[in-house]
């Protein structure tokens, strides 16, 4: 092979790897500043009523697209099942627990610390039932990404603000989006990302919504900032983000993907200096070093 050849196989394996670290930190980006977003609408309406608004919205923006790009939809019945069980894992359930558990108190330190051991169950799982054998440097990354996120909330946390009930609740949602992400990887690995998300969206609607009028008499207070927050989680988080989840968890390792999630509080905490002034701790300063430093780890390929 001429030096030329081998610059052109450099420059090809490249690209892909750049287009993966845009979709990463996309991913981060959009992901954490959701958070942010959610707890805004949960002002106006309650977490029911405000995914089923979600849902709704994002049915709305979707279904033209699709006529337009016409989109491969599932083959076959087995293909539908699947698709609609990854869904509501990873949408009604997971969203509806992580909201409640705030919903009903628990604070938003202890609710991102909690749901940011993803990445270290997505690990077991992987490593028992999926044959992706982990060595010790990234077991050691998932353990300083969790220590990382602790320190980085440790201000925030009130435990005085934890019930059994909120606890149950942010425990079903970690389980949901955990399961979730493995589900769709495991049994939709050729499904098309925008028929999926179009059809996750319905079924997370239509079980929802009973819920919304049953349990929350579907009260809203409509507000821009109510609509605002619902156009930003539906585009950029539910639609944008998770399809970025998911096209890298195809291309890549399920433990190296899931270890992005240990990035979203430092954007939360970016944003909450930027936009209202709440300037980080030091100890979250060293906390978002280990983070990083244990991303760094999990997504190490030697």
């Amino acid at each position: 092979m001429t030096t030329t050849d081998r610059a052109a196989a450099t420059t090809r394996s490249a690209a892909p790897d750049r287009y993966d670290t845009l979709l990463s930190w996309y991913f981060v980006l959009a992901w954490g500043s959701g958070y942010l977003a959610s707890k805004t609408g949960l002002r106006y309406a309650a977490p029911f009523t405000f995914l089923s608004l979600r849902y709704l919205f994002g049915l709305a923006c979707l279904a033209p697209w699709l006529l337009v790009v016409r989109p491969r939809w599932p083959g076959s019945a087995r293909e539908w099942f699947h698709i609609g069980v990854a869904g509501l894992l990873m949408h009604a359930i997971n969203l509806s627990g992580s909201h409640y558990a705030q919903y009903l108190g628990m604070s938003a330190g202890i609710t991102a610390v909690l749901l940011a051991t993803q990445p270290l169950f997505t690990a077991v799982i992987a490593h028992r039932f999926m044959g992706q054998r982990l060595r010790g440097v990234q077991w050691l990354g998932v353990a300083l990404g969790l220590a990382g996120v602790v320190l980085i909330v440790w201000h925030k946390i009130d435990v005085r603000a934890v019930s059994v009930a909120s606890l149950a609740a942010v425990a079903i949602s970690l389980a949901a989006i955990t399961s979730g992400t493995l589900y769709q990887r495991v049994f939709c690995p050729t499904a098309d990302l925008r028929s999926s998300a179009f059809i996750q969206f319905a079924l997370s609607a239509a079980v929802l919504m009973p819920l919304a009028w049953g349990v929350e008499g579907l009260k809203v207070r409509w507000s821009w900032a109510l609509l605002g927050a619902i156009a930003y989680v539906v585009i950029m988080a539910s639609i944008l983000a998770v399809n970025a989840l998911h096209g890298l968890m195809r291309r890549g390792h399920a433990t190296k993907v899931t270890s992005l999630f240990f990035l979203t509080p430092i954007v939360a905490v970016a944003l909450e200096w930027a936009l209202f002034g709440v300037i980080p701790t030091a100890l979250s300063a060293v906390g978002i070093a280990i983070t990083c430093a244990g991303v760094a780890l999990v997504s190490s390929r030697r």
